[in-house]
């Protein structure tokens, strides 16, 4: 019995894989009854091995066997080129000087210069066939030697990690070989495809291979690191960062056997990118070329499985999810820049941080997390049948959500922006991977559902400031007023929506891209805008539909609402002229080719054009409306001023400088203007007197100098001072205002010409009154003006 016990080799003599191996198969004391069927079980594997091994040396010698041959044949075409070459030489110096000589060169030299071209082409692509298949042989005999002693444990002079690295730089010299033939023959496309092949079958072997070595040294370093202590874990709890990162306590042999194997990594997956760059040669290669980062990966994938294990005990509340990633990716993050940066520059891998790509690669776990099991969950929820006291929790927790996410993708951009990446300006594939709304990216479905939710909440919050008749008040205390509402003397109600769409804005830059961003504030922000114009619409026509406007307070409560509008737009135009906004519209011009809409958007406020433009059309046509009223209130008071033709004839009367009937006009002009001065803002106010002016110049002017009334002295210098006084109501907001009255102002000009003037006037047509200033009036109603002038 003590003869059958055989001594253990030293645990130092055995491999980090074998032990591994030891310790999975082995863990406890009972695993050691199993030990003959695990032993029969190896046997059987390496009896096939043994015969994989076999068959491999069989295909070895008959490629030797083609080899040679093929070497055999090459050499005999140079020797019968050779031979070609002694007898030209031999025909030239025997050859006459009186034309033999000339016939070789003129005709027997060009081709044979031809063949000569021909058989150096030959002889080239032979050696670099030749070389090809040496080194391609030397990648197949370094995967194979390095499979070997991992499956066998076979004794050798060279580790595992010496041979995987010999074949690595073989493959590099084949890449560079291949990289050359590509450019010098591109005719040679057989032979490049041939070798891809080979080395694609090689790489098939080795990547595998090195990354199942590094996962069992990964293993054998204590990586996954504890994720500290989950009892007290909150999103507002201090985090015990007392535990180092096991990459830096690793030392001595162990540190230098993961630097390699993460440089073996590395270096892989640079030979990888500049064979995918010559493939894709001529292509859109970017898309392809930047992957994560092979070891990086492999360092976030088992702390990945090991934080789900504690999500699915957190899916009500997402807000410990996001603070173990980040506390994880944080606590890791400066091993990453201090010990793994410098092996990436050694292996020549350029345009790659590892600070950014473990952030990313955190992130990107998050994300697949949060698409595989949070959202559908979400999303189910919303979609059941239940009561509304649910389906409203459901949209809160949604919306906990997305705040969550929010705060997330600030502190973990934060802890990117160490590096020097500054992500407003970086491309949005650079922020898909740091930001886990990327999510949405896939499913647009989810991201309309947010907008949904997000516009109801809006209106939700909108409701009570809509049905609040204060809120339509311009002083509203306790409210906080923007430096355009006070300017533009806005309601409170401009505010509130204000910082609703606000509000929307802010969630839409969290978004990675720019085609989300446009979709999301199409969906959530523009309804907010035309809920806004739907109110002012509304309370508009309501005070139009009660009193006509002719109310004081129908005025008010219509100029406050173009006050709202005027506020708002000027608000958007503001926003528009900023770049976030520019970039949503000029990527939605591209997207609408062809469309002349699109054309015309670009060149005006870009995204927000059509409620830009809806704002502006609601604000102008309700100006015109309260001119319009104003002038046809005037029409009202003047008409028996206007009727009274005799009074032009008469002298003006005692102790009045205005006719009495046209006071009454006055003073409602006056006082509806003073009305809307107060209540209108500037701009709108000037407009508003501005389209008033011509309509009372063509009323006063067709009702009194278009008619057969009479003008004596007196009549012309009454009317003189009713039209002084009618100058001096809009000499309030102008210096000259018989400028906006051009029609009253010649006619009175013609009326207070002499008998003379008015005969030249007759006689010298529309050449006389363009000399005398008289440009606004027609020949015909010169004519009829000065006929009436007695």
């Amino acid at each position: 019995m003590d003869r059958i016990i055989q001594t253990l080799p030293p645990p130092s003599s055995l491999s980090v894989s074998v032990v591994s191996f030891l310790n999975a198969k082995l863990n406890e004391k009972e695993d050691l009854e199993q030990a003959p069927a695990l032993l029969s079980e190896l046997r059987t594997q390496c009896h096939v091995l043994d015969q994989s091994l076999s068959d491999l040396n069989t295909q070895f010698r008959n490629y030797l066997i083609n080899h040679a041959s093929h070497s055999d044949r090459t050499g005999a075409l140079l020797r019968d080129i050779d031979a070609k070459l002694g007898d030209l030489q031999s025909a030239s110096c025997s050859s006459s000087p009186d034309g033999g000589s000339g016939k070789v060169l003129g005709e027997e030299l060009p081709a044979l210069a031809k063949e000569v071209a021909r058989v150096n082409t030959v002889r080239t692509y032979a050696e670099t066939a030749l070389k090809l298949d040496t080194l391609v042989g030397d990648i197949e005999d370094a995967v194979s030697s390095t499979v070997k002693r991992t499956l066998r444990r076979e004794p050798s002079t060279k580790s595992s990690e010496e041979m995987r690295s010999v074949a690595i730089r073989t493959l590099k010299l084949t890449e560079e070989t291949l990289r050359l033939v590509a450019k010098t023959h591109p005719q040679w496309t057989r032979l490049v495809s041939a070798v891809d092949h080979r080395v694609d079958r090689a790489l098939a072997i080795l990547r595998p291979q090195a990354i199942a070595d590094h996962r069992s040294l990964l293993t054998s370093l204590g990586w996954p690191p504890p994720l500290s202590t989950l009892n007290s874990l909150g999103p507002e709890s201090k985090w015990s960062t007392d535990a180092q990162s096991p990459l830096f306590t690793m030392k001595g042999d162990l540190k230098q056997q993961y630097c390699d194997s993460f440089l073996a990594l590395c270096s892989l997956q640079e030979l990888q990118r500049q064979r995918k760059s010559r493939q894709l040669e001529g292509q859109n290669r970017e898309i392809a070329l930047h992957q994560p980062l092979w070891a990086i990966e492999e360092l976030v994938n088992p702390i990945s499985v090991a934080s789900q294990r504690h999500f699915s005990k957190w899916v009500d509340k997402p807000e410990y999810i996001f603070a173990l990633v980040y506390k994880v990716t944080r606590d890791y993050v400066d091993s990453m820049d201090e010990l793994l940066q410098p092996l990436v520059d050694e292996a020549m891998l350029s345009g790659y941080s590892c600070r950014e790509e473990w952030i990313s690669a955190m992130v990107t776990s998050l994300s697949t997390y949060l698409a595989k099991e949070i959202f559908p969950m979400y999303v189910s929820q919303l979609e059941e049948e239940s009561t509304s006291e649910k389906h409203l929790q459901a949209r809160i927790s949604w919306l906990h959500l997305i705040d969550q996410m929010m705060a997330f993708d600030k502190r973990v951009q934060s802890l990117a922006s160490h590096s020097g990446i500054l992500l407003s300006l970086q491309e949005d594939a650079k922020l898909e991977k740091l930001s886990s709304f990327s999510v949405f990216i896939d499913r647009p479905d989810w991201l309309d559902l947010w907008a949904d939710i997000e516009l109801t909440d809006a209106f939700d919050k909108l409701k009570p400031e809509i049905e609040n008749e204060r809120s339509w008040s311009i002083d509203v205390r306790g409210v906080a007023v923007l430096s355009a509402q006070e300017d533009n003397k806005s309601p409170a109600i401009a505010s509130a929506f204000h910082q609703r769409f606000s509000a929307v804005i802010d969630r839409c830059q969290s978004l990675p891209s720019i085609e989300l961003r446009s979709r999301f504030l199409k969906l959530a922000g523009a309804p907010i805008i035309h809920r806004f114009l739907g109110c002012l619409l509304f309370r508009c026509q309501e005070a139009e539909g009660l009193t006509a406007l002719t109310d004081n307070d129908a005025l008010m409560k219509v100029a406050k609402s173009v006050n709202a509008a005027r506020c708002f737009e000027s608000i958007l135009k503001e926003w528009c002229e900023d770049i976030f906004f520019l970039e949503m519209g000029l990527n939605q011009d591209t997207s609408t080719d062809g469309n002349d809409f699109g054309s015309e958007e670009s060149s005006g406020n870009g995204i927000l054009y059509e409620e830009i433009k809806r704002l502006e059309e609601f604000r102008t046509g309700w100006v015109e409306k309260l001119s319009t009223v104003v002038l046809r209130g005037f029409d009202v008071c003047c008409r028996d001023y206007l009727k009274n033709k005799k009074q032009w004839q008469e002298k003006g009367e005692e102790g009045w400088m205005v006719s009495q009937t046209f006071v009454g006009a006055l003073d409602y002009l006056q006082g509806k203007m003073s009305i809307l001065e107060e209540g209108l803002n500037r701009v709108d106010f000037v407009g508003v007197w501005r389209s008033l002016a011509p309509g009372l110049d063509k009323l006063i002017f067709n009702g009194i100098l278009m008619t057969n009334a009479k003008f004596s002295d007196g009549g012309v210098e009454r009317l003189s001072n009713d039209l002084s006084v009618l100058f001096g109501v809009f000499g309030a907001w102008c210096l000259r205002p018989e400028g906006f009255f051009p029609k009253l102002s010649e006619g009175l000009k013609l009326l207070k010409m002499g008998k003379k003037q008015l005969q030249n006037c007759l006689a010298g047509g529309e050449i006389w009154l363009k000399e005398n200033g008289i440009r606004h009036l027609t020949a015909a109603e010169c004519e009829k003006i000065a006929k009436n002038r007695i």
